[in-house]
């Protein structure tokens, strides 16, 4: 491979390459632990969160690296109404869909004030972030509340059997989530075949990819198998993936945070763009919410706290441009893993919890950095 290819490799893939060098380096620290079936399976489940908030946040970004500061607060009022509502016994199917409605209607009131109003995204979702905290307080009325709905807890991440069951009953190696892991890189391999006729000669892209996925399926097969939170992750990330990528409304939302005159004078309606990118972000905290009160059991006032910035900087680690236009639904996901894995290898190490802010926030602003400095490199 050529010089300037091999640099190009580099750029492209600075974020995947970090996570694997950090990954390696609390491997090293931590004896092995990290990587062990189980700690690679919690992992995936307790960052469920952080994974479906990024993708909605980076939506946001795009439109001219815009946020949402309201997230938590709302992940956290709806699990404080589904909570409330499963414990009166009704079906949990019920308050699966009135905690997406409550998500998808907040992201319509502040899209609403966003997009045609004007008011700037920063303000509007504060006071989002404020308002909505209050209103959790008011639901639970500044108690946890318990939740024992068994399907519940299962479908989403929380019970004991939450888990896809093993069909094949392989044993000790879960066969159906090895049979999963390797047809979903059979067809990742040939649609890129399809969707590509130099593949010989741009190949690197496709066997580091089927690799780590090969290694977590074998992972995750080697404890439990496909935790039930990891089916809901996929379902976002390969729906949004494909609406950034291929739909007329995801090239508007690149488009928008590019050149937001140039978009108008194509004939983009930057109003409505904002407006779905707010909406989607409301739907996703919903969600959210579900996944959070089904992995801790409960729900509580305080449920929610920082999830904010953990999407924001899981998204601006991941590769997203802090003045828009530039972002991808797989970096989103990358910057969530490895913040998830610097988050668990401090733990795993028994390093203090303040420590463990100030490493977060020095790898944001690393990344910050890299953003700004290689667009000045651009210019």
């Amino acid at each position: 491979m050529e010089k300037s290819n091999v640099s190009a490799v580099l750029r492209k893939y600075t974020m995947p390459i970090a996570l694997v060098l950090v990954l390696i380096f609390f491997s090293w620290r931590t004896g092995g632990a990290i990587i062990l079936p189980q700690n690679i399976n919690n992992l995936l489940s307790q960052n469920a969160y952080v994974f479906v908030l990024a993708v909605g946040m980076l939506l946001c970004i795009l439109t001219g690296g815009n946020i949402d500061l309201a997230v938590g607060s709302v992940v956290c009022f709806a699990g404080a109404i589904g909570a409330t509502i499963l414990d009166k016994n009704v079906n949990f199917w019920v308050a699966v869909l009135v905690m997406l409605i409550i998500g998808t209607l907040v992201g319509v009131w502040q899209g609403f004030w966003i997009a045609y109003v004007n008011v700037p995204p920063f303000i509007a979702t504060l006071a989002g972030m404020y308002a909505f905290r209050g209103l959790s307080n008011v639901v639970l009325q500044g108690l946890a509340v318990s939740i024992d709905n068994k399907d519940f807890l299962n479908f989403f991440g929380g019970g004991a059997d939450c888990y896809v069951p093993d069909i094949f009953n392989g044993g000790s190696i879960n066969m159906l989530c090895m049979l999963v892991g390797i047809i979903g890189v059979v067809v990742y391999v040939i649609s890129f075949m399809v969707s590509r006729a130099n593949i010989k000669k741009r190949g690197y892209e496709t066997k580091p990819l089927s690799a780590v996925v090969l290694w977590v399926t074998y992972k995750l097969a080697s404890y439990k198998g496909i935790p039930t939170s990891l089916i809901w992750i996929l379902i976002v990330v390969f729906i949004f993936g494909y609406i950034t990528s291929k739909t007329r409304i995801g090239r508007y939302l690149y488009a928008v945070g590019g050149n937001k005159k140039a978009a108008q004078l194509s004939g983009i309606n930057v109003k409505n763009v904002y407006f779905f990118a707010y909406v989607c972000m409301g739907l996703m905290s919903g969600l959210a919410g579900i996944l959070t009160i089904a992995r801790a059991t409960q729900s509580q006032p305080t449920f929610g706290t920082g999830y904010e910035m953990d999407a924001i900087g899981a998204c601006f680690i991941g590769g997203a441009s802090a003045y828009g236009g530039i972002g991808t639904v797989p970096g989103a996901i990358v910057g969530a893993l490895l913040m998830g894995v610097i988050n668990q290898g401090m733990s795993i190490m028994g390093m203090n919890a303040n420590w463990q802010k100030v490493v977060k926030g020095a790898v944001l602003l690393v990344a910050i950095i890299f953003d700004v400095v290689s667009k000045k490199e651009k210019k």
